[in-house]
C-alpha cells in the first residue's frame, strides 16, 4: 500500500482482483464507447500498472475518442473496434483475462458487447455507474467514487508493494480521469481525501497545469464555433424550472466539421448562467442503423447528456425518461427516434422531476 485511505474497495475484492492478474498473462481493457477522460485515463493507468507486472496487455476502444486525450501515455496504441475488429477479436480470444473500465454494461460498449459475452476467460469490472450487469467473474462498482480514475488509484494502492509502482504515466492518466470527470473539480468533488489522493499524484511527476491546458485549451476554431452556436441559437431557457436545452442535429453538427469530442462540455455551458441549476444537452448521433435502433423502429439514435448543482439529482429523470442513470449531477441517455421527439419527451417530462 502506498498511502493509508478510508477503505472502500472491500479486501475480498482486492484479492480476488490480485489472483486474477495473477493468474493472467495476456490481458485486454475495454472501455465504452465515445471514451472520455475517465475512460482513457482508467483503461491507460492499469495498462500501465499491467505491464510493469509483465502483463501483454491491449486496450480496444468501440469507437475514435478526441484528440485533446491523444496525447496520454500510449493512447496512440489503442485498437479501435469500429475500424480493426478482426486483430480486436483475435486478441480478445486469446486473453485469459478481459478488465472492464469506466462502464457497467455491455450494451455501453455497442457491438464490441456481444463479442465480450461470448468469451470464456475471466471476466473484472472497475466502474463508478449505478446498477452494474452481473456479467463479470469480479464487480469493483462503487457509485459513489466521483471517477472511475479514483477507483483504478484505490485499488493501485492496494495492489502496489511501494510507491515506486505509482509512475508518473499512471499518475497522468489517473489524474486526467479524475480532473474530467468533476469538471476540473467543480462538482462531485467536496471531500478531503480526493486531494490526498491528487496530492500522492503530482508528487508522482504530475503536471496538473499542462493538463488542464491539453485538455480543456485545445480546442479547434470550429468547437468554438459550435460552442457559440449552440448557446447563440439553440439554447433554450425554462425560467421557472431553472432549466436549459440545448439540442442540435447531425446536418447541425457537421456544419461545424464535427469530430469526437467536439461535444464535450457543451451540456455544462448554461450552469455557467445566474440561476439555471438543470442543463440537458441533445445530439443526433447516427443515420446508419444498428440492430437495436432497428428493433426499435428508428434509423437515428438521440445522445442526451443531464447536468445540475447542488441537490438537484437528474440521475432519476435519465433513468425513467430516456434509460439512462448515471450519477446525481451527472447522468445520460438514448432516445431512439427523431430529435424532435426527443426534445418534445424532455418539454413533456422535465417539470415533474425538476425543482422549481
Amino acid at each position: 500500500m502506498m498511502i493509508e485511505l478510508t477503505p472502500i474497495i472491500a479486501s475480498e475484492q482486492v484479492e480476488a482482483a490480485r489472483q486474477l492478474i495473477q493468474q493472467a498473462t495476456r490481458v485486454v481493457i475495454l472501455t465504452h464507447m465515445s471514451p472520455d477522460g475517465d475512460a482513457m485515463g482508467s483503461s491507460l493507468a492499469m495498462r500501465h500498472f499491467l505491464e510493469a507486472q509483465g502483463k501483454q496487455v491491449n486496450v480496444i476502444v468501440p469507437n475514435s475518442f478526441p484528440d485533446f486525450l491523444a496525447w496520454l501515455p500510449k493512447a496512440n496504441e489503442h485498437i479501435i473496434y469500429e475500424t480493426s475488429s478482426d486483430k480486436a477479436n483475435h486478441l480478445m480470444e486469446q486473453a485469459e483475462l478481459v478488465i472492464c473500465t469506466d462502464f457497467n454494461d455491455p450494451k455501453r460498449i455497442g457491438s464490441l458487447g456481444d463479442k465480450l459475452l461470448t468469451l470464456s476467460c475471466k471476466k473484472m469490472m472497475i466502474d463508478h455507474h449505478l446498477h452494474p450487469a452481473s456479467f463479470p467473474d469480479l464487480t469493483i462498482s462503487y457509485p459513489a467514487t466521483p471517477s472511475t480514475c479514483e477507483l483504478v488509484y484505490r485499488l493501485i494502492n492496494h495492489l502496489a508493494t511501494d510507491n515506486a509502482q505509482l509512475s508518473t504515466d499512471i499518475a497522468t492518466c489517473i489524474y486526467t480521469g479524475m480532473m474530467t470527470d468533476t469538471g476540473n473539480f467543480s462538482f462531485n468533488s467536496n471531500y478531503p481525501e480526493m486531494y490526498k489522493i491528487v496530492g500522492e499524484l503530482v508528487a508522482a511527476g504530475v503536471n496538473k497545469d499542462e493538463i488542464y491546458n491539453r485538455v480543456f485549451n485545445a480546442y479547434s476554431a470550429d468547437r468554438m464555433r459550435l460552442m457559440g452556436y449552440c448557446l447563440y441559437q439553440k439554447m433554450k431557457i425554462f425560467p421557472e424550472y431553472h432549466t436549459a436545452l440545448i439540442y442540435l442535429s447531425r446536418k447541425e453538427l457537421y456544419r461545424f466539421n464535427f469530430k469526437s469530442g467536439d461535444a464535450e462540455g457543451i451540456v455544462n455551458l448554461p450552469l455557467q448562467i445566474q440561476d439555471i441549476h438543470y442543463s440537458c444537452f441533445m445530439r443526433e448521433d447516427k443515420v446508419n442503423p444498428t440492430e437495436k435502433e432497428l428493433a426499435n423502429g428508428s434509423k437515428t439514435k438521440i445522445k442526451i447528456s443531464l447536468r445540475s448543482q447542488g441537490d438537484r439529482p437528474v440521475n432519476i429523470f435519465a433513468h425513467d425518461i430516456f434509460g439512462g442513470g448515471g450519477h446525481a449531477n451527472a447522468s445520460g441517455g438514448e432516445y431512439y427516434g427523431p430529435l424532435p421527439e426527443a426534445v418534445q419527451k424532455f418539454i413533456d417530462n422535465y417539470q415533474t422531476y425538476f425543482n422549481k
